[in-house]
């Protein structure tokens, strides 16, 4: 069975608690479920989508309690933008088509929590889990679970709004993520140092404006929100301990997500775009660079653009088709040719 631990309210010490489960190996021998909780990094979701799909029924409601911008976003948004798919959280749409937007409802996670073994989780704070549905309804389904989650011993309230509570989390996570990962530092020196705050203050600004033009309400200014995460303290980032960690960084749901939905609504960004691309660089040389793309497609993924491409051949040098940027090694400007490149780009479908 799985083991919980976790820290008493009076910091005493570390309760440990073991608690029994049902398990199965693939997702086939456990069947349809009323409720599948998706708690994957965002970019894994892409690669576990027929797992998560053979659990499903049609009344199966799918709760994504996963950090960042999610695949049904614009579902049922209302507006210019309302059934509009984000290419880098949902690459070429196979969220929205094998799991379908209208089984989603919200969860925005506020728990702290650490994988020490497989099977060992380190709960530091918070058992709040907010609810809602993409519409804004308080549907049966809804109020079914938050009713089971607080029977459980968790808080989940139902918000009208979910969009809101999202932007409210995601408003910090864009900045103090990747932030964390090009520094290295906490996320009380990421706030504190007069520097890197000026940096998350101006990306958290360019969001904002980003969100209220997508009819996001805001319950607080800037400089309150960016005071609230200091509080946390010496805290490392999920992205700075995935880097650390060697494992798949969750860039795009964070910070990409959000540059896209800007060009939606015609909003330049230009500080968030200079991180992302700086994060991207980070963690494309450390190996961990877990674009949603890259879990998608089996077409290689462009290094600079980030689009899936078929490579062309423009003057012996190997581009990508859609940002036109050489993407085999180079030869400085002579006449490149790179026969096993050449027949993959030839092969590729």
């Amino acid at each position: 069975p799985p083991q919980v631990r976790r820290n008493t309210p009076d910091a005493e010490g570390a309760e440990s608690v073991v608690t029994d489960a049902n398990f199965a190996g693939d997702p086939k021998e456990a069947g349809e479920q009323d409720f599948v909780i998706v708690s994957l990094k965002a970019h894994g979701l892409v690669a576990a989508v027929d797992q998560v799909a053979a659990l499903l029924g049609p009344k199966t409601a799918l709760v994504t309690a996963m950090n960042g911008v999610p695949y049904w976003y614009f579902h049922k948004h209302g507006g210019a933008q309302d059934g509009t798919r984000l290419e880098l959280v949902d690459p070429g749409g196979v969220l929205w088509t094998k799991l379908g937007p209208e089984r989603a409802i919200g969860c925005v996670v506020y728990p702290a929590a650490n994988i020490l073994a497989p099977g060992v989780i380190e709960h530091t704070y918070s058992n709040r889990f907010t609810l809602g549905e993409p519409d804004g309804a308080k549907s049966e389904r809804v109020a079914a679970l938050s009713e089971l989650m607080i029977k459980a011993g968790l808080k989940a309230p139902i918000r009208p709004r979910i969009r809101d509570d999202m932007w409210v989390k995601l408003w910090g996570n864009l900045c103090f993520n990747p932030l964390s990962a090009l520094t290295g530092a906490t996320l009380d020196i990421v706030t504190g140092d007069p520097g890197t705050r000026h940096v998350a203050r101006t990306m958290m600004l360019e969001a904002q404006d980003v969100g209220e033009k997508l009819g996001v309400k805001f319950g607080i200014d800037v400089d309150k929100r960016i005071e609230g995460a200091k509080q946390v303290g010496a805290h490392k980032t999920s992205m700075l301990q995935d880097l650390e960690a060697k494992k798949p960084m969750e860039i795009d749901a964070l910070l990409g997500a959000v540059v896209e939905m800007g060009e939606l609504v015609g909003t330049a960004m230009p500080a968030c775009r200079m991180v992302l691309a700086l994060v991207r660089q980070r963690a494309r040389v450390a190996g961990v660079y877990g674009g949603a793309r890259a879990s998608a497609s089996p077409l290689p993924v462009c290094t600079w653009c980030h689009l899936s491409t078929r490579p062309i051949w423009v003057h012996g040098h190997m581009q990508c088709e859609h940002c036109k940027i050489n993407i085999a090694p180079c030869c400085d400007g002579d006449e490149c040719y790179v026969p096993e490149a050449r027949a993959e780009s030839v092969a590729a479908p």
